[in-house]
C-alpha cells in the first residue's frame, strides 16, 4: 500500500516588498503538530556584516503557526510579536565589536531571508538545513521618490522628492553630533509624501576644514533651498532632529529671523546649549563638563552628564518660551546619552511660564533609549562612534532594552508622521501618500 503523500513546511509572507516600516504577515504551514520550530532571520548589511534575529515557536493541532498571533517561547524576542525578527536582531555571533545597522545605499533594498528550521535553535544555523526559506526586501526608497544631490547655495546633502508635481510639505532632517551624511529617514520620509532634505553639517565640506565651526547661516540657507524649491509648498516646512539635531533645530526655531518652522520633531534631544554662538560654542560648553563623562562596567561611555544638572542660567539654553510653532518631543526615559528627560520638563516648566505650552507634546518612553529610529530598526544599545573634529573613537553607550525601545519606535514613527500630516498637510492641496 503506498503511503500518504505528506506534503512539505511552506512559510508564507505577505507582503513580500514594502517599506520598512510596513508590518508582514508571517504564516508556517504544513508542519506536525504540536511542533517545536525556530524561525530564524538574517540581513547582510551594506557595510558586509550579518545581523540575525530568532524565535521559538510550537505549531498547533493542524500544524499552524502565524506570528502574529502565536508567541515566541524564547529566542531575540518573547511573546507575541509580529515585527520581532526584524527590531531584536543583532550581530551573529564572532562579529566586529560596536556595530550599528544602517541602510547606506537607500536605492537599494533591505533584504530579510527568513527560514524555519526543526527544533529550538539559538546558534549554528548556518550548519543546518532549513524546513523552507523565504525573501523580503524591506525599502526606505517607495517607487518613484527622487534622490538628488544638493551642492547649492553652500549646502550640502541629499533632497528627497515624493513621486508627483506637489508643491509638497517639506522637512529639513537633521541628524546628530556623529556627522555625516544619513539619508535613509530622509527617504523613507519621502516615501510617505514629503520632500525631505537630509543635511550634512560638521564634516569638512561643510565648514571650510573644520567640522564644528559650522554658523548659523549654513542651516538658514539649508532652509532656504527647500522653501526655494519649486516642488515645495514653502509655509509648509518642518525641522526633524535627532540628538544633536534638535539642539540645532530649537536654536533656529527660535532666534533665526530666516528659519520660520511650521513645526518641529525632536528625538532624544536637549534645550541646551549658548544661545549665542556656532556649532563648535556649543561643543566648547559641552566639553567644559567632560569631567562629568561616566562609564560603564564594560567601558562604554556614558554621556548623559554633561549637560546635568539643567542650567538656571538663560544664556545657557533655548529660550522655548518664545517658540511660536508646535513641538512633538520624543523621549527615551533610558537615554544614556543625552538628558532628554531632564530636559523634556524643564522645556515644559518654562513653556508654561511663557504661556506656550500648548504647542508641547512630549511623548516618553520607558525602556527606551537614545537611538530612536523608524520603526522595526534593530535596537542598538551600544555602538561605536567616532568624535566629531577627531579620529577619537569610543564605545558609547545609547541605552534602552530591546523590547520596550522597539515598541517606542514604532508607536513614536506612527505619532511623527501623524503630527507631520497635521501641522504641514492642512495647508496644502496635497493629499496622496506613495507607499509600494
Amino acid at each position: 500500500m503506498r503511503a500518504a503523500l505528506t506534503a512539505s513546511p511552506m512559510l508564507l509572507l505577505h507582503p513580500s516588498r514594502g517599506l520598512i516600516d510596513e508590518k508582514f504577515s508571517l504564516i508556517v504551514q504544513n508542519l506536525s503538530r504540536i511542533q517545536d520550530i525556530t524561525l530564524h532571520a538574517l540581513i547582510h548589511s551594506d557595510d558586509g556584516d550579518y545581523w540575525e534575529a530568532f524565535g521559538h515557536y510550537v505549531s498547533d493541532a493542524t500544524g499552524f503557526v502565524n506570528v502574529a498571533n502565536d508567541s515566541s517561547l524564547g529566542g531575540t524576542y518573547d511573546g507575541v510579536e509580529p515585527m520581532g525578527l526584524l527590531w531584536s536582531m543583532r550581530p551573529v555571533p564572532g562579529s566586529r565589536i560596536g556595530l550599528r545597522l544602517r541602510k547606506k545605499e537607500v536605492h537599494t533594498p533591505m533584504v530579510v531571508h527568513i527560514s524555519v528550521y526543526r527544533g529550538h535553535m539559538s546558534q549554528g544555523f548556518r550548519e543546518q538545513v532549513a524546513l523552507a526559506s523565504v525573501v523580503t526586501e524591506r525599502w526606505y526608497m517607495a517607487p518613484g521618490v527622487r534622490r538628488i544631490d544638493i551642492t547649492e547655495g553652500g549646502v550640502t546633502g541629499t533632497l528627497f522628492l515624493p513621486p508627483g508635481p506637489g508643491p509638497f510639505p517639506a522637512l529639513l532632517d537633521l541628524w546628530g553630533g556623529g556627522g555625516g551624511l544619513v539619508e535613509y529617514r530622509s527617504a523613507l520620509l519621502s516615501s510617505h509624501g514629503f520632500v525631505s532634505l537630509a543635511l550634512e553639517y560638521m564634516t569638512p565640506r561643510t565648514s571650510g576644514g573644520s567640522t564644528s565651526h559650522v554658523g548659523n547661516e549654513y542651516f538658514e540657507a539649508a532652509f532656504t533651498v527647500l522653501k526655494q524649491h519649486p516642488q515645495v509648498c514653502g509655509d509648509s516646512i518642518a525641522i526633524l532632529g535627532l540628538s544633536f539635531g534638535t539642539s540645532v533645530a530649537l536654536g533656529m526655531a527660535v532666534y533665526s529671523t530666516v528659519i520660520q518652522p511650521r513645526c518641529l520633531v525632536c528625538v532624544s534631544g536637549s534645550h541646551v546649549q549658548p544661545v549665542k554662538g556656532s556649532l563648535s560654542d556649543v561643543f566648547g560648553e559641552i566639553n567644559k563638563n567632560v569631567r562629568n563623562t561616566r562609564y560603564d562596567e564594560e567601558n562604554r561611555v556614558i554621556w548623559r552628564d554633561l549637560l546635568l544638572p539643567i542650567p538656571t542660567d538663560p544664556t545657557k539654553k533655548v529660550d522655548v518660551g518664545q517658540l511660536k510653532c508646535p513641538v512633538l518631543m520624543i523621549v527615551g526615559e533610558d537615554d544614556q546619552n543625552w538628558p532628554a528627560t531632564e530636559s523634556a520638563e524643564d522645556m515644559k516648566e518654562m513653556m508654561e511660564k511663557a504661556g506656550n505650552s500648548h504647542l508641547l507634546t512630549t511623548l516618553s518612553y520607558p525602556g527606551a533609549g537614545h537611538l530612536i529610529e523608524p520603526p522595526y530598526s534593530p535596537h542598538i544599545r551600544a555602538s561605536n562612534f567616532m568624535v566629531a573634529g577627531t579620529k577619537q573613537k569610543l564605545v558609547v553607550l545609547w541605552g534602552g532594552e530591546t523590547a520596550p525601545h522597539g515598541h517606542a519606535q514604532e508607536d513614536s514613527w506612527k505619532k511623527i508622521l501623524s503630527f507631520l500630516e497635521e501641522h504641514l498637510y492642512r495647508s496644502t492641496d496635497v493629499t496622496s501618500q506613495s507607499n509600494l
